[in-house]
């Protein structure tokens, strides 16, 4: 739907460049690992940017060579990590008294179920079936959960000074994100990506927009297993600039592709679009208050500039 590509940055015009992922739906499975490679961008960058007491930082670079993911497994006692895992790639929001919030690939698979769950194994079970004529069907359980399922919201920073998280009944106000505000900065970082031996996807990227007046951050997980389910874990932060809290919204969204058959097959490969036939399994709405620091808002202007994006 367009409300979802508006919440994510990717509607087309001032909103930001159109996602890659359906690109990758059209390159062939053998290729796919390369295209993505170059849809991505492995070369090293690292951008901040300041928006009134805070630096917004993106930095992305070449995908963990296999010794270091191989001690990075052991380290954290999984048995494998995603096959393209971006270690070193981090979206950081940190205010200039040192608290913030920031996401990484790390901390987001040590939420990872290292236990293999009954609704995993029931999966991995459908899977075996529906992949019987596959060389090596029973590689698909594992002693742990091998879809890289995480429910990670974040990271805080900070010591002394950090977020107090609370639950609230304040929502994002999406009509605010939908007006063709200027766009002030844009990133987006690739975390993790797994194609599940061919037969799907697992990935985690994290994406910010800032406005004069706000910015706007999603962290999505994205779980597509052919023939058996998809699975979307959204989590949504905001930021208003003459606010001394944001605000953060986690979705769980889940569906078996049994219950999609009236979901035309194409979309299955395109987050914003399937995202809208896939229930709601869980929500957490929660507000991240500022500690008591003095002039601890942002201290930007509110003009709101109209116009469009020169990002393509």
């Amino acid at each position: 739907s367009r409300n979802d590509r508006v919440e994510a940055g990717e509607d087309g015009g001032s909103l930001g460049p159109v996602s890659a992922k359906p690109v990758l739906a059209a390159v062939l499975p053998g290729v796919r690992a390369a295209a993505a490679m170059m849809i991505h961008g492995f070369r090293s960058s690292h951008q901040d940017f300041t928006f009134g007491s805070w630096t917004l930082t993106a930095s992305k670079t070449h995908i963990m060579k296999s010794a270091d993911v191989e001690k990075l497994a052991e380290e954290m006692r999984m048995p494998a990590l995603p096959e393209m895992m971006f270690g070193d790639n981090v979206l950081r929001i940190r205010h200039s008294s040192g608290f913030g919030i920031e996401f990484n690939a790390k901390d987001a698979l040590k939420c990872v179920n290292k236990m293999q769950g009954m609704l995993k194994v029931a999966c991995a079970e459908e899977w075996q079936e529906s992949r019987a004529d596959a060389e090596h069907p029973k590689e698909t359980v594992k002693p742990y959960d091998w879809t890289y399922t995480t429910d990670y919201k974040g990271t805080l920073l900070g010591d002394n000074l950090t977020f107090k998280v609370v639950p609230t009944n304040d929502r994002i106000d999406t009509e605010k994100l939908k007006a063709r505000e200027q766009i002030m900065f844009f990133d987006e970082v690739l975390l993790f990506e797994d194609e599940l031996h061919d037969h799907g996807v697992s990935s985690l990227s994290v994406k910010i927009r800032v406005m004069p007046s706000s910015f706007f951050l999603l962290l999505r997980f994205f779980l597509r297993v052919d023939g058996v389910l998809i699975r979307m874990n959204d989590t949504r932060l905001y930021h208003e600039g003459d606010k001394n809290f944001m605000l953060r919204e986690y979705t769980s969204r889940e569906s078996k592709i049994a219950n999609l058959k009236h979901v035309p097959a194409p979309l299955y490969t395109e987050p914003n679009e399937i995202s809208q036939y896939l229930p709601v399994t869980q929500a957490i709405y929660e507000k991240l208050e500022f500690p008591e620091i003095p002039d601890c808002k942002s201290s930007v202007s509110t003009d709101n500039t109209t116009g469009q994006s020169n990002l393509t």
